[in-house]
């Protein structure tokens, strides 16, 4: 039996993966203190995507895609200071993917409240 694809699983994963190729940029051209909370913020959007799936509750899958939301959006923001700011390589299409997550996050959170709320 196939198993079936869950998109922000992937999404995520496949993200998390980018951000740390791109922080591994960044520790090249020693740029350790944003890297590392760039690797941080950037990969614990999977992590707890990953732990929503085994929530104990609605509210608690909720609770759980929330902080990876609050994830992304700290995310964006190194993110954006490395855009921003000289002498630090482009991140290219790496705030695309996220706002492709950040997109597909706010539906899933706002379909599952409307459920609950039944």
């Amino acid at each position: 039996m196939e198993k079936k694809r869950n998109e922000i699983l992937d999404l995520s994963f496949e993200f998390a993966l980018d951000v740390i190729r791109y922080c591994d940029l960044l520790e090249a051209k020693k740029k350790y203190v944003i890297s590392g909370q760039l690797l941080r913020s950037g990969t614990s959007i999977g992590a707890n995507i990953r732990e929503a799936q085994n929530a104990e509750s609605v509210a608690d899958f909720i609770h759980k895609l929330k902080i990876a939301a609050k994830e992304v959006d700290e995310t964006f923001y190194w993110l954006q200071l490395c855009e921003k700011s000289e002498n630090y390589p482009n991140p290219e299409n790496i705030p695309d993917k996220l706002q492709c997550i950040k997109k597909l996050l706010n539906t899933i959170i706002a379909t599952m409240k409307r459920k609950s709320a039944k």
